[in-house]
């Protein structure tokens, strides 16, 4: 790994943004274009994910003022792990290099997350290029079951989407941040969790505003097998056994009857032990949101496990 001559400065609203990518350097300039230029920039760290497309030249070349963190491999979430070991700023707005925040979203983020000291995330709402319609996550989050003070300026969430999220940097850093060994893909089920167990509330503000453009360089079969990898390990690590045996059979009725199935089932159960070490189940209120959950996200298009 390279290291970075010194910590980004912080900026006007506290923020930093963090990017992870890997081998997407068009996509990369384009976003990083568009977040450099932001009414509300923040100071941007880039974590390289062992890109072998010439990322890194592009942004030392293109991008001086972006922190550039280079590694040897292709650490997935755990990218963002270490490029949050710089950040100096109260927040961090986790960006994709195929999202990008609008003008004023990261304002918006760190007023809430200000203005509300035990909120520890903030996801905003996500259109999806080119036609910028609504993502199907987006119903999931405004209509979110989950019991809320009536302090709490917008719907409780029990879980976030890492792109479209602000995390106050003191709750990230209480619950330890991605689980390394999920390394991509659902990685932010197990965080969330983690965050409500801790007595963090989450929110959804649907005025802080993330355009995605789904790149078109994605392994699908691929990330459909961590994705069911990663969530059987976040149902054993954290719900009760009954709950995580009648959700692990919903997840793999859903699931197509492949060999990427197979593999990511073999993948969970070859992690048993590594489970019962790690296992943490809960409290009672968070699993009773879980369970609230569960009739929206069973009939949700964007929990679909395809490609």
């Amino acid at each position: 790994m390279t290291s970075p001559s010194q910590r980004p400065p912080a900026g006007d609203n506290d923020v930093t943004v963090v990017i992870i990518t890997h081998n997407r350097c068009d996509e990369l300039r384009r976003t990083l274009t568009h977040m450099t230029q932001l009414p509300d920039a923040a100071p941007i760290i880039v974590a390289d994910n062992g890109s072998g497309d010439g990322t890194a030249d592009m942004v030392r070349m293109t991008f001086p003022s972006v922190t550039l963190l280079e590694f040897d491999a292709n650490l997935g979430a755990i990218g963002r792990n270490r490029a949050m070991e710089l950040v100096n700023t109260e927040y961090v707005a986790f960006c994709d290099d195929d999202t990008r925040w609008q003008p004023g979203a990261l304002t918006i983020g760190a007023t809430v997350l200000s203005d509300y000291p035990s909120i520890g995330s903030v996801t905003g709402k996500c259109m999806v290029a080119p036609s910028l319609v609504e993502d199907p996550i987006t119903p999931e989050f405004r209509d979110s079951p989950i019991a809320r003070p009536t302090w709490l300026p917008g719907p409780a969430l029990l879980g976030v989407m890492a792109g479209l999220s602000m995390f106050r940097v003191a709750a990230f850093r209480q619950v330890g941040g991605f689980c390394e060994k999920m390394w991509l893909g659902g990685e932010e089920e197990l965080l969330a969790l983690d965050l409500a167990s801790a007595g963090w509330w989450m929110v959804w503000e649907e005025s802080m505003v993330i355009h995605h453009e789904p790149s078109v360089s994605r392994q699908a079969t691929r990330r459909r097998q961590l994705g069911i990898r990663n969530t059987l390990w976040t149902l054993w690590l954290r719900r009760p056994v009954r709950s995580a045996v009648r959700r692990s059979h919903a997840v793999l009725a859903s699931a197509p009857r492949d060999m990427k199935t197979v593999s990511a089932v073999v993948e969970a159960a070859r992690s048993a032990p590594w489970v019962l070490r790690h296992r943490q189940v809960v409290p009672p209120h968070v699993e009773e949101g879980l369970v609230l959950l569960e009739a929206p996200q069973s009939t949700s298009k964007a929990r679909r496990y395809v490609g």
